[in-house]
């Protein structure tokens, strides 16, 4: 059950009160947000997050090439994430079949079509990093931060750059989702 779902059921509350208390201030948002953006491209990222309604809108308008989500106020964990404005057909066409109700094999079979047809532009290398950690309840900072490197090469297979296709140790990189318009290479750092 979620978080929403949860306070509806104690409190009485209607989902739309229940959604304008848990939305997190925007300054907040864009400020979880950039801690997923490289160093170099956090003062002209791009932010998307939600606002009092819980739609999801631009919170910050950019000045480079890089893009970054806020966490989404529905899901329990922590979670933000940025990537290379070239990512964006991609990962916007990823968020309209999710509101139309896709589930995520759906979404993976119809962009995969998408892509082999010319239908979604797919940029041939690009980034995405993914931020995590702990919210503080008291001070709402974020604790025990950990983030992770996705680097997109659709199609690519092990064969092709002779690196491994299943997860290895902490640290080492590995193809995810090999041969597919959604191959990438995954970096996962140990955790402390």
């Amino acid at each position: 059950m979620s978080k929403i779902a949860i306070l509806s059921v104690i409190f009485g509350l209607t989902a739309q009160c229940i959604i304008s208390q848990t939305i997190p201030p925007k300054e907040w948002q864009i400020k979880t947000a950039l801690m997923a953006v490289p160093a170099d491209y956090k003062d002209g990222a791009k932010v998307y997050g939600y606002d009092a309604s819980g739609n999801f809108v631009t919170l910050r308008e950019g000045s480079n090439d890089y893009i970054a989500l806020a966490d989404d106020p529905k899901k329990e964990k922590f979670s933000t994430a940025a990537y290379h404005k070239e990512l964006e057909p991609f990962m916007a066409r990823g968020r309209e079949l999710k509101a139309q109700g896709k589930d995520g094999k759906e979404i993976f079979d119809i962009r995969e079509e998408e892509v082999k047809a010319g239908k979604l532009k797919m940029p041939d290398k690009t980034t995405l990093c993914v931020f995590t950690g702990d919210v503080n309840t008291e001070t709402q900072e974020i604790e025990n931060p950990y983030v992770r490197y996705v680097f997109y090469i659709p199609f690519a297979t092990g064969e092709t750059t002779g690196l491994p296709t299943t997860p290895t140790p902490p640290g080492h990189a590995w193809i995810m989702n090999p041969g597919t318009h959604r191959a990438h290479i995954m970096i996962t750092p140990p955790k402390n």
